[in-house]
């Protein structure tokens, strides 16, 4: 089995690789907290993947509500239905006239 990296390797091969680019003549640029690499931080996010067809973007997308409800209801299938359980006979006490056990009897419900 290959071992895996640990942190410690992690953080040692990239000190390793920062010194060497810095070695070779890169610079690294000192960025100032929360500077944001968007034109507009305040605006909307502009999505990542454009439609096929940018004049109207729901134009390309197909329903699937069928789709997903034959999925959600074969996530959840309708349990069959629990068949009656049997009676089974219990014992019971038969006690005489003063309140004293006298025997066991099996009695069925």
């Amino acid at each position: 089995m290959k071992p895996s990296k640990t942190k410690r390797d992690i953080r040692a091969e990239l000190d390793r690789q920062m010194a060497d680019y810095l070695r070779s003549g890169g610079k690294v640029r000192e960025v100032p907290r929360g500077l944001s690499g968007r034109i507009d931080p305040k605006g909307p996010l502009t999505p990542l993947f454009t439609p096929r067809n940018s004049e109207n973007p729901l134009a390309g997308r197909t329903p699937l509500t069928e789709v997903v409800a034959a999925v959600e209801s074969r996530k959840h299938p309708i349990p069959a239905p629990k068949k009656p359980k049997k009676k089974r006979p219990r014992k019971k006490m038969i006690l005489d006239d003063f309140g004293q056990p006298v025997r066991w009897e099996w009695v069925e419900d």
